[in-house]
């Protein structure tokens, strides 16, 4: 016979447990601190490998509810107060997360007088709810328009091509992939930045999706921007002229990407966004076009045809051909490039240079761009901007620390009447320089026999290329005055491609 102690456990385990509502595995279970069960305590289903239990605020309270964990048999309803095995999950952000085995796992709640709703999440496979490393993607804007991507998700397949086929991705289409049949399911979360209460609140997927979306979404598809994968492509109208935005997207309601902060154009900006393109996929921004004839961007099917897009592949239709003259894939030029990525690099830089990306000075420094062409034998540090004035009568002057501390990115922004690209018409607007990185991708890619090569950084490389942003003036990767292209605050520095 069992001791009478131990009788009494069982039964109490057995009471409790039937009592005690139980968390599904790799689900999502929402409540609510008015409407808890007593005691406020869910059963953690048995597992064994670790699982990891995540809670996410969905509504913003000055008073945040507190959760308590315990995995001892002795410890039915664990919390402030302590007890055996009882670990408190911090929140931050209005999320937290807790991960370990559990046998007589329990969760409890102690709602500390506040109203909140909140989300719980049990998973084998990490935490439900989470901030994404990537964060989404801005294209561009126009006065009342943005474009704006998820971030990237299955990789395509790219087939690399060996001996004797050296078959290439036809000059029409970049990609051959299709689009995965069971996407993440993305949202898009906007809003003003002056009036924003999103980054204010928890940054919690339940939270965010309940706010109100800024503007219209006109168009939203998947998209095979580059070789990073497929992302959700937002195509939004309505939005307000020279104004700051705030933009979050979030994957399946719990996982949370960015945010990201971009601005829209004034209202006398003249050129159309243009995107959609299946040969040119990474063309997502504004190009100086006159107004589109049909919709309200340019695409595939009323890009005009005549000039633009037909001496665009025929330059690629070439440079394929000449490629594949050498035997990829049998004698290789490199050990960490082929053909493929040849092809890749070349398309990218083509369709930078032949859809040039009009731009102007960010709202907040209206002043900070390079107003007239670099001279050619000025470097990247025709990017930086002085704010230091000099102090007349004063010698010793700053030092080389304090210099580099007073003074400004500017973004590679030049006036223009006469188009760079011919098959584009003229009209006054500011050109975002290419960076100067998307050539010199081509040059590290191809082989040396194409005889492809881009201006030096030395002699006349930032007459036409914005030169020190994102690599250091000794080509370091990421070295750059600003190190980076564009960033999340929506500092666009040069064009990428």
């Amino acid at each position: 016979m069992l001791p009478e102690t131990l009788v009494c456990l069982l039964t109490s385990s057995i009471v409790f447990a039937q009592t005690t509502q139980q968390l599904s595995l790799n689900a999502v279970a929402s409540f609510n601190t008015l409407t808890l069960p007593n005691p406020p305590s869910f059963s953690i289903p048995s597992n064994d490998n670790k699982l990891t239990v995540s809670v996410a605020l969905c509504t913003d309270s000055n008073t945040a509810p507190r959760f308590f964990l315990s995995n001892a048999s002795t410890t039915k309803n664990p919390g402030s107060s302590g007890g055996e095995g009882v670990i408190e999950i911090a929140l931050q952000n209005g999320r937290g997360n807790w991960t370990g085995l559990f046998e007589n796992g329990v969760l409890a709640v102690e709602s500390n007088g506040a109203q909140v709703s909140f989300d719980v999440g049990v998973s084998d496979s990490g935490p439900i709810h989470e901030v994404l490393n990537d964060l989404p993607f801005f294209g561009d804007t126009t006065s009342n328009q943005a474009l704006l991507f998820s971030p990237p998700f299955a990789k395509p397949f790219v087939q690399v091509p060996t001996y004797p086929n050296y078959t290439l991705p036809i000059a029409s289409l970049a990609f051959t992939d299709t689009p995965p049949s069971s996407p993440p399911n993305y949202t898009l979360v906007l809003s003003p930045t002056s009036s924003s209460s999103l980054t204010s609140g928890p940054q919690t997927g339940c939270f965010l999706s309940s706010q109100n979306i800024t503007g219209t979404i006109a168009n939203q598809s998947l998209w095979l921007r580059d070789e990073e994968g497929w992302r959700v492509q937002w195509l939004l109208e309505g939005l307000s002229p020279s104004t700051n935005y705030t933009a979050y997207a979030i994957q399946d309601g719990t996982k949370v990407a960015g945010p990201i902060y971009f601005a829209t154009k004034s209202p006398s900006f003249p050129c159309p966004l243009v995107a959609f393109l299946p040969f040119c996929p990474a063309v997502s921004h504004a190009v100086p076009l006159p107004a589109p004839p049909s919709g309200t961007i340019y695409d595939s099917t009323n890009l005009p045809q005549t000039n633009l897009t037909s001496a665009l592949l025929t330059y690629l239709t070439n440079f394929t051909v000449t490629l594949t003259t050498f035997a990829c894939g049998r004698d290789h030029y490199s050990p960490l490039v082929e053909c493929s990525d040849c092809q890749r690099e070349y398309r990218k830089w083509l369709c930078a240079v032949s859809f040039s990306r009009c731009g102007e000075p960010s709202l907040g420094s209206p002043s900070a761009f390079t107003a007239f062409p670099a001279t050619p034998t000025q470097t990247g540090l025709s990017a930086l901007k002085s704010l230091m004035p000099p102090i007349p009568g004063i010698g010793g002057g700053p030092s080389q620390k304090q210099k580099q501390q007073q003074q400004v990115v500017l973004s590679a922004l030049l006036p223009q009447t006469t188009p760079r690209n011919p098959s584009l018409p003229e009209m006054d607007y500011t050109l975002l320089l290419p960076c100067l990185e998307t050539c010199t991708a081509v040059d590290r890619a191809c082989p040396p026999f194409l005889l492809f090569q881009c201006p030096t950084r030395k002699f006349n490389a930032a007459a036409s290329y914005g030169v020190g942003y994102v690599d250091g003036a000794d080509g370091d990767e990421g070295e750059g005055v600003a190190g980076v292209a564009q960033d999340r605050w929506g500092n666009v520095w040069c064009h990428l491609g």
